[in-house]
């Protein structure tokens, strides 16, 4: 590589990605989290491309930033704006907190669906408890069988926005867990009552 500006700014930049790529793993080491199903590289570039951005940063303002990006996941590459909700009801208080999110894209995805649904209906609010209550129900019917289809989350996901629909309300967090539970159990996986799920 030649030793001129560009050359030592693509050698900044490949180390940037690099150091970001091994702050990445510490982070998921000390928190237990299993490896991401979306593609290191995908999450640095998503992560740097924030540091733009004031945050916390609605989740409007996110997707006009790396909305465009393309991430590849286990399912095929796929947009940052499939996985994030283009709502101001949505916020973000930092970068590493929009990577965790893209981080599962099944779970990404329902939850955009979710927000944007509850976004549109106005009088209809999601808090942030409730938000992630939402989020932890998808992520546990999501680690009940990982290589599966992760048929409960869409199942689920659909529940919620015909509730919205129809009552013209969000469903309680509890509700929303209790139904998890009827779906796994009916399906066959095991619930135990000291799990999330186990309402």
């Amino acid at each position: 590589m030649a030793d001129d500006k560009r050359g030592r700014e693509k050698q900044a930049r490949d180390e940037d990605m690099r150091q970001r790529k091994r702050a990445i793993l510490e982070e998921l080491e000390r928190t237990s989290e299993s490896e991401p199903r979306v593609d290191f590289d995908s999450l640095a570039e998503a992560e740097a491309a924030l540091e733009s951005v004031p945050f916390p940063a609605t989740g409007r303002q996110v997707v006009e930033v790396i909305g465009e990006l393309e991430l590849d996941a286990p399912e095929g590459p796929m947009r940052a704006d499939d996985l994030l909700p283009n709502a101001d009801a949505e916020t973000f208080d930092s970068p590493t907190e929009v990577r965790f999110r893209l981080q599962r894209p099944t779970v990404a995805s329902a939850m955009k669906r979710v927000v944007e649904a509850a976004d549109e209906a106005r009088k209809v609010e999601l808090s942030g408890s409730q938000r992630e209550a939402y989020e932890k129900t998808f992520t546990a019917l999501e680690d009940l069988a990982p290589d599966d289809e992760d048929e409960g989350i869409p199942y689920i996901r659909d529940w919620i926005l015909d509730r919205i629909e129809d009552d013209g309300d969000l469903p309680g967090s509890r509700a929303v867990r209790r139904e998890a539970a009827k779906f796994a159990r009916k399906n066959g996986y095991p619930v135990s009552n000291d799990e999330w799920l186990g309402i």
